[in-house]
């Protein structure tokens, strides 16, 4: 079973909501162009691009879930 006092497990509703306020607040005052990021998880790596722009190819933003 995960132990929440070592961070490790899912994010609880309350630490989602306080990733999504820091990811919001670093779009708006970090991020200059876009970031590229990757990590590793138990699961295989997983790669996460932010951009001011849409992704090449894409017209449209429907695709993208607000936030």
């Amino acid at each position: 079973m995960d132990d929440p006092s070592t961070g490790s497990g899912p994010l609880s509703d309350a630490e989602v909501a306080q990733l999504l306020d820091l990811l919001r607040r670093y779009c708006a005052h970090d991020l200059d162009q876009w970031e590229a990021l990757q990590t590793d998880t138990p699961y295989g790596p997983v790669y996460v691009q932010m951009s001011r722009s849409l992704p090449p190819g894409e017209e449209s933003d429907e695709m993208f879930r607000p936030f």
